[in-house]
């Protein structure tokens, strides 16, 4: 199955870069159609490049403090400089539907 999703520059160039290879996502129901060994087609919004990847892992989480706690800061598409702070990830999801459908952690590789 294919997917699509929309990132901004600075995610969607990390991956591209292969430093960040875990893309977070509230666990709702489009979400919960993913499947390792599904493909991703991420569109930079900014840009409209496109990017495929394959899902090679899912981690699921009640909240992005949890996910945070177990994947390091480069994967998850910080830079070594910066603060890794999962409260980042309420800038685009209520403290009310991450309790509601809890997070996923999509590990992707960039299909070459």
């Amino acid at each position: 199955m294919e997917h699509q999703m929309k990132l901004v520059s600075g995610a969607f160039n990390a991956i591209k870069n292969k430093t960040k290879t875990i893309e977070m996502r509230l666990n709702d129901d489009k979400r919960r159609l993913i499947n390792i060994g599904d493909y991703i087609v991420f569109q930079n919004i900014n840009t409209l490049e496109l990017l495929k990847c394959v899902v090679i892992d899912l981690f699921k989480y009640p909240s992005f403090k949890e996910l945070y706690m177990n994947h390091d800061k480069i994967s998850i598409g910080y830079m070594e400089d910066e603060e890794a702070r999962y409260q980042d990830m309420y800038e685009y999801y209520s403290i009310e539907a991450i309790n509601k459908f809890g997070v996923l952690g999509i590990k992707i590789k960039v299909v070459d």
